[in-house]
């Protein structure tokens, strides 16, 4: 945190238990030496020498990773759209909404990835925001289609396509889970938004169950409201951890 800000700095390599720091940066040392000093953790300067190494192997993987969840998100946006449309379900339609965010998520994501503390909380409020925007259009919907003549939504393809987004949803939180950098503010937000997707995917399944047992859209719509107050929820706490 002390080095946070200082735009010259590109990457730093922690070795804890030697207590030794390896600083990536450009241009003059002055500034992050005096940094170092200022914390009165008996730091000084071992050596420095020229490198052309600009890609680092953390930043590298964190990247293949948010890619990876990315385009199973965007998928799945699209695959829940069509058939959320098709059949009509609100469930699958706000799912597909909050898959779309996520894919939003992790594109921002990708910008943070080595960036400075700053930054990746600055990232991570912004997600909160669009999050809460989508809520905001989606409780809307809820409300046109609960006053609206809207047939009955198919419930068992509700059931189906969510069954697999759950599948998608636990690939990506198992593989965010593992990851070095899941501490960072960015990252936490990322996990947060498939948590909260792992949820709504069983909230949809039993929306589905209850929408053939009682003959009624009402189950469709009630989820579909809980699913935006889920959203919200994260969205808060992706704020908090901006602050």
């Amino acid at each position: 945190m002390k080095l946070d800000g200082i735009s010259s700095i590109a990457n730093l390599d922690f070795d804890i238990p030697n207590r030794k720091l390896t600083i990536f940066h450009t241009g003059q040392l002055d500034q992050i030496e005096k940094s170092v000093l200022e914390l009165n953790l008996s730091g000084k300067k071992i050596s420095t020498e020229q490198t052309d190494q600009t890609e680092f192997k953390e930043n590298a993987n964190q990247k293949k990773l948010l890619w990876t969840v990315l385009g199973i998100n965007f998928a799945f946006f699209l695959i829940e759209m069509s058939t959320g449309l098709i059949s009509k379900s609100m469930g699958l339609v706000a799912d597909s909404l909050d898959m779309l965010a996520d894919s939003f998520v992790y594109g921002i994501s990708l910008f943070a990835v080595g960036g400075t503390l700053t930054r990746k909380k600055r990232i991570a409020k912004l997600a909160g925001y669009f999050q809460i925007t989508l809520a905001i259009i989606g409780f809307v919907e809820v409300l046109r289609r609960f006053f609206g003549a809207e047939r009955m939504p198919d419930f068992s393809t509700m059931i189906i396509i969510s069954i697999f987004a759950l599948i998608a949803n636990g690939i990506c939180l198992y593989l965010l889970q593992k990851s070095k950098s899941k501490k960072e503010a960015h990252m936490k937000a990322s996990m947060i938004f498939t948590s909260n997707d792992v949820i709504i995917n069983l909230g949809v399944i039993t929306a589905g169950l209850l929408v053939n047992w009682l003959n009624s859209n009402k189950p469709d719509l009630i989820i579909g409201t809980i699913v935006f107050v889920v959203v919200i929820q994260g969205a808060i706490r992706i704020l908090k951890l901006g602050k």
